[in-house]
């Protein structure tokens, strides 16, 4: 690869949580700089996330409407789901996640892209899965509360939510991710058969296979 992200830890001298959550928190860091100096860094910490771009036999997407306080809007998004448990295997949440918001089964899963979703504010990092050869799963549908009960359903082709993207229409980081990562991987040499497996290693939440 000509560029490549590479790890890297600052030396913390001073550290507190101001604010715990039930699902996350706030942590206060005062960070050496290179010059030598310290400054204080707030961030929300994050269990981490996954996500399914599910694709169907006719090339389209499974899309679900949901309504998101902080923004004030009602989002197109690809089914996603915290990682509720340290060290959960991202591979199995996805498939939970994707049971439990459009009680669908996958046959084929491979690695679109892992994005750390707000660098500059939240540890927050997404894994967002490719999921094919999908269908109705057995079972009773999971039973939906809060904003989840008011969600819609849809199957979009990708290339209607590509141009939704850059018409500016869509906006979850997720289904950007997602929708822009599939469309790349489409026309790539190899296309879908090149994407990482399914089990791929994540250095940003280690998991046990």
């Amino acid at each position: 690869m000509g560029i490549q992200d590479t790890p890297e830890e600052w030396q913390v001298v001073e550290t507190s949580t101001p604010f715990r959550g039930k699902k996350t928190s706030v942590r206060t860091d005062r960070v050496v700089m290179p010059d030598g100096s310290t400054v204080t860094r707030d961030y929300q910490v994050h269990p981490g996330s996954v996500a399914v771009l599910a694709l169907d036999e006719r090339d389209r997407v499974l899309v679900l409407r949901q309504y998101r306080h902080p923004v004030r809007h009602r989002l197109w998004e690809i089914p996603a789901g915290l990682l509720d448990v340290p060290g959960e295997n991202p591979l199995h949440a996805a498939q939970r996640e994707l049971y439990e918001e459009a009680h669908v089964k996958a046959e084929d899963w491979r690695v679109l892209s892992d994005v750390f979703s707000t660098p500059g504010g939240c540890d927050e990092a997404i894994r967002i899965f490719l999921a094919r050869g999908i269908s109705e799963a057995a079972g009773d549908r999971f039973a939906a509360f809060e904003e989840e009960a008011d969600m819609e359903l849809a199957r979009v082709p990708l290339d209607e939510l590509v141009s939704g993207v850059l018409a500016g229409d869509l906006h979850n980081s997720c289904l950007v991710v997602g929708a822009l990562a599939l469309k790349s991987a489409l026309a790539a040499e190899g296309g879908l058969d090149a994407l990482r497996p399914a089990d791929a290693p994540w250095p940003a939440r280690p998991y046990e296979a």
